[in-house]
């Protein structure tokens, strides 16, 4: 049984301004992402990518067409019904990471559960199985500044990935790493598709991080110009060896 999508574009059009300043951020995009797929957007800066995520994610309301993701309808959902999804449902990675230097790397991650009511008990429970996962278990007491960039933006992805999000929204996640460090952040989003089946919408303008990509789309003036399919996954260690497979056109 194929499985529903996590994300559904259907037509969808966002509009900035009015009249002589009116900008077409997205023009009639039609899309869907699986779970634990890992699909790249690539384009031109400001050709959309960015907004693709916002309205995906419910941070931008669409000026046309429907949005589904994770079986919401975002056109009908309220306030309450969005700020649920983003706390419940989706997770959002950023180059900014928004880490509170004085809180912990546990603590970091801790918040936002604690904020929606969690106890502190179970909160720091669910922290430390993330932070786990993303490869820093033995770090949980240190504070930002004591990692290097690339252990800082696993702590966002930590905090993005608590509980049970099923789609994460990376906007250049990598933007402000070294090549070693931001190939380590992109090889772990595509493990947590692989391995957790969690579906992942990675907006990039780095084309070699379309090797670790199950798809690829391309972006122009707010649309879908072309996409790609890749033959298998890549990880870090088949990059470096030159032993992956290269993009089949869809």
């Amino acid at each position: 049984m194929t499985p529903r999508p996590i994300v559904t574009f259907d037509g969808v059009t966002k509009v900035f301004g009015r009249g002589s300043t009116e900008t077409r951020a997205l023009d009639s995009v039609s899309l869907s992402i699986d779970p634990g797929e890992l699909v790249a957007v690539m384009g031109p800066s400001g050709c959309g990518k960015s907004t693709l995520l916002h309205v995906a994610g419910g941070l931008e309301a669409p000026t046309s067409g429907q949005v589904v993701t994770c079986g919401r309808n975002l056109g009908d959902a309220s306030v309450a019904e969005l700020s649920s999804l983003r706390r419940n449902d989706v997770g959002f990675v950023f180059q900014r990471l928004n880490l509170i230097p004085s809180l912990t790397a546990v603590e970091n991650v801790m918040l936002p559960l604690e904020l929606d009511g969690m106890n502190r008990r179970q909160a720091r429970m669910q922290s430390v199985a993330a932070l786990e996962e993303v490869g820093l278990s033995g770090h949980l007491d240190r504070y930002p500044d004591d990692f290097s960039g690339g252990q800082q933006q696993r702590i966002a992805i930590a905090r993005a990935i608590t509980g049970t999000r099923k789609v994460l929204f990376a906007d250049e996640p990598t933007g402000a790493l070294d090549t070693l460090a931001a190939d380590s952040v992109i090889d772990l989003l595509s493990s947590l598709a692989r391995d957790r089946g969690t579906a992942i919408l990675l907006v990039t303008h780095e084309p070699r991080f379309t090797a670790w990509a199950d798809r690829v789309v391309y972006l122009r003036d707010g649309s879908v110009v072309d996409e790609a399919v890749m033959r298998s996954y890549a990880s870090a260690a088949d990059l470096a060896s030159g032993d992956h497979d290269t993009v089949s056109p869809a």
